[in-house]
C-alpha cells in the first residue's frame, strides 16, 4: 500500500476489502446501496487493529453478520462495514460446554450442537443469522432465547480491549442486551446445554422447521420479524386486523402469508420499505392504541 493511503487498508489482505460494495449483496432483504468499504476480517486480531486504526482515524464503521436483520439506506453508507461472519466461525464441544466464534450461522451451529445430542438450542435452528447478532439481539423463537443458553461471551470493548462478560451482566431482555447497549462487538460465546436423546432432538428441529416454513414467507427477501412484539400482543395478528395483509408500496409487502413480515416482491428500496412500515404503524395505533416498534435495524439516515 502506499504511504498515503489510510492505515486501516493495511490492517487486512486486499483480497478481504470489497470498495463500493452493494450492500444489497449483503443482506437478506436484497435492498441498500454501495459501503465506502466492506472488510472481511480473518480472525479476532485482524478485528482489533481494524477497528483501532478505524477509531484512530475518525472514520465511521458498522459491524454486521449475515444481514439478516437489517435495512440498508438507498443511498449507501458513507462508512466502513466490518463484516463478521464464515472465516471466523469455528465450534469448538466439551462435554456440555459449546464455544464458538461470532460469525458462526445460527443454522449451522444448531447442526453442530445436535449432532453432539445437546438439548436446547432447538429454537435456534431456523434464525437465519450469526451468533454474534443473536446475542447482540437476544435472539429467540418458538419460546426460546440466547439468555436460555449462554454462559459467557467474550467482546471487543470501546478501549479495544477484549472482555469477557459472564451471563449475570449481559443484561439480556427482549432483543436486547448489554452488547447492544453498549455497541460493543461481539467475538466469542461460550453456551451450556444438558445431553439428550439424539432422536428427540432431530424430531423437535424437524417440528420446528415445519412450522416456520409453513407459515413464514421464507421464499421472499426479507428482513425477518419486521416488529417487535407489543406487550399483550403479536403483531402480525394487529396487522391482519388492521385489514393491511398483502397491502403494497412500490415492491415493499406486507406479506401475504405472514402479515409480520414486510417482503421485497421485486425491487424494492429501502424508502419503498420505511414508507409501508411508517403507514403500517399509524394504521394499528390508530386501530388499536398500540405503537409498533421496528425490529428491523436501520443501517443510514431514517
Amino acid at each position: 500500500m502506499a504511504n498515503n493511503q489510510p492505515k486501516w487498508l493495511n490492517c487486512v489482505q486486499q483480497s478481504q476489502i470489497l470498495i463500493n460494495e452493494p450492500m444489497a449483496n449483503h443482506t437478506s432483504f436484497k435492498i441498500g446501496g454501495p459501503a465506502k468499504a466492506i472488510v472481511i476480517p480473518q480472525s479476532v486480531d485482524e478485528i482489533r487493529l481494524l477497528v483501532n486504526a478505524l477509531r484512530a482515524e475518525d472514520i465511521p464503521f458498522l459491524v454486521m453478520g449475515n444481514g439478516s436483520n437489517i435495512l440498508v439506506d438507498d443511498d449507501g453508507l458513507d462508512a466502513v462495514v466490518i463484516k463478521i461472519s464464515d472465516q471466523l466461525s469455528a465450534v469448538a464441544i466439551e462435554e456440555e460446554m459449546v464455544i464458538a466464534e461470532a460469525g458462526v450461522l445460527l443454522s449451522k451451529l444448531s447442526k453442530v450442537i445436535m449432532r453432539a445430542s445437546l438439548k436446547g438450542f432447538e429454537f435456534a435452528s431456523g434464525i437465519p443469522g450469526t451468533l454474534g447478532g443473536a446475542i447482540f439481539m437476544n435472539a429467540g423463537a418458538y419460546g426460546g432465547e440466547m439468555k436460555d443458553v449462554v454462559e459467557w461471551v467474550e467482546v471487543l470493548t470501546h478501549d479495544g480491549e477484549i472482555v469477557r462478560i459472564e451471563h449475570a451482566d449481559l443484561a439480556f431482555g427482549y432483543r436486547t442486551s448489554i452488547v447492544r447497549e453498549k455497541h460493543w462487538i461481539v467475538l466469542r460465546v461460550a453456551m451450556r446445554f444438558e445431553k439428550g436423546d439424539y432422536s428427540e432432538i432431530v424430531e423437535i428441529t424437524n417440528d420446528l422447521t415445519k412450522k416456520r416454513v409453513s407459515k413464514q414467507p421464507l421464499e421472499l427477501p426479507s428482513a425477518g420479524s419486521t416488529f417487535k412484539r407489543p406487550e399483550g400482543h403479536y403483531a402480525g395478528q394487529l396487522i391482519e386486523e388492521a385489514g393491511l395483509r398483502g397491502l403494497r408500496y412500490g415492491d415493499a409487502m406486507v406479506s401475504e402469508k405472514h402479515c409480520g413480515f414486510v417482503v421485497n416482491i421485486g425491487n424494492a428500496t429501502c424508502q419503498e420499505v420505511m414508507a409501508l412500515i411508517g403507514v403500517i404503524q399509524k394504521v394499528v395505533f390508530d386501530k388499536f392504541a398500540v405503537t409498533l416498534e421496528r425490529e428491523v435495524r436501520i443501517f443510514g439516515k431514517e
